[in-house]
């Protein structure tokens, strides 16, 4: 399984304090969109302060318009709120989803938690109809516990 082969890469760029926090992030969004042949669209968001908002963070993929997200609004909003992970097998099935692409099919939104507080997500996007898998959700939990620590 590929997340095996990621797991010990990602505490390698989590441990390069010859790096900012935002090189490290942007590091780990490159390398799983470059080696989850499904993840097309790879990004982390975070809490503005105390508003109840999300900022983009760094990120690869297609460029988006949705740089501040209101909490509740859409997946990573509903995240903000729920402070569970959310799989969307199917978008076009959510009522309160925001389209950032035509070509988005699936979505996974894994929280941070950063002393018990939800302090931002990980986001991440597919071309493929329903890709993410308990695995997934395991291994994207594995690197939000390893950012966690760096923030």
């Amino acid at each position: 399984m590929i997340f095996n082969t990621l797991k010990p890469q990602i505490e390698t760029i989590v441990s390069n304090t010859n790096k900012t926090v935002n090189e490290r992030l942007l590091n780990i969004c490159e390398l799983l969109e470059e080696n989850v042949s499904y993840y097309n669209w790879v990004g982390f968001y975070f809490r503005n302060g105390e508003k109840e908002e999300l900022i983009l963070g760094p990120y690869v993929g297609a460029p988006t318009d949705h740089t501040v997200i209101p909490f509740g609004k859409g997946i990573c909003g509903q995240v903000a709120v729920s402070n569970k992970n959310f799989v969307v097998p199917d978008v076009t099935a959510q009522d309160n989803y925001i389209a950032c692409s035509i070509s988005v099919k699936a979505e996974i939104v894994i929280p941070i938690f950063v002393k018990g507080a939800n302090i931002g997500q990980i986001d991440i996007d597919s071309n493929t109809p329903d890709p993410f898998t308990k695995q997934d959700e395991d291994f994207l939990e594995f690197v939000c516990e390893q950012v966690a620590s760096i923030l």
